[in-house]
């Protein structure tokens, strides 16, 4: 396997081919592991402090594409060409308590029913290979972990969750312990201090269960999680086609 390549970017960089924009802060080529990831994206955490990272995932180009038309929505858009202030501007929407999403509002948005639940264990059982070979990463000039979502804004068609219905999940998985850290075209990322406990778990899952609200393997994805870190979800109506 090719080792992982960084390049990283300076802030006076123009922004260019193969950036989001002028907060892109590091190009990843070649990423292998998951757990390499999230390596990677430790260091530049701490280079860039006190701003949050966030980073792609799956299908880069299909994530900045869906990205560009989501942030096209009355409450978030802004022609700012400054990225810190379009990201602030993000943020502050997301923060409204007008707009936001409550939890209990979120059952019955998905459509996949038992698909996208075997759709859950998969990526999470091996995330590795639904990592794209290019990740871009983002510094996010934001006061709180959960507003990171911010740079890479996601969530456009009509029966994928929002960018405010999946800024309620980041909440909600926050008093889990777990910490956003990259959308993709079809999956959120989370990472976490330590693997859960048992118990712990089993509490993930209750919440999982009320979000995707569908039967499945649950009991496979609570043992799954006392195993790793890190979380994967699907927010996009087409999620279980990643596992087909």
């Amino acid at each position: 396997m090719p080792r992982m390549r960084v390049t990283r970017y300076g802030p006076s960089e123009e922004a260019g081919r193969g950036r989001l924009d002028t907060n892109t802060v590091a190009r990843l080529d070649d990423v292998g592991t998951f757990t390499g990831l999230l390596g990677v994206l430790g260091a530049l955490r701490a280079e860039h402090d006190p701003a949050r990272i966030l980073c792609t995932l799956d299908d880069v180009n299909q994530c900045a594409y869906t990205s560009g038309h989501a942030r096209e929505d009355d409450r978030l858009w802004s022609d700012s060409d400054d990225a810190d202030a379009r990201a602030a501007h993000i943020a502050a929407a997301l923060d409204d308590p007008g707009s936001r999403v409550a939890w209990a509002d979120l059952p019955g948005e998905r459509l996949g029913g038992e698909a996208d639940v075997a759709a859950l264990v998969e990526v999470n059982r091996d995330p590795d290979g639904f990592l794209d070979d290019v990740v871009l990463v983002q510094r996010v000039p934001v006061p709180r972990d959960d507003l990171a979502i911010a740079g890479i804004p996601n969530g456009y068609f009509t029966a994928d969750w929002t960018v405010f219905q999946n800024h309620a999940i980041v909440r909600r998985l926050a008093a889990h312990g777990y910490r956003h850290v990259g959308i993709g075209a079809s999956l959120l990322g989370f990472d976490r201090a330590a693997p859960p406990s048992e118990d712990e778990a089993r509490a993930v899952v209750a919440d999982l269960k009320h979000l995707y609200g569908a039967p499945g393997a649950w009991a496979q994805l609570a043992a799954l999680l006392t195993e790793r870190p890190y979380l994967l979800l699907g927010y996009t109506e087409d999620f279980p086609d990643l596992t087909g």
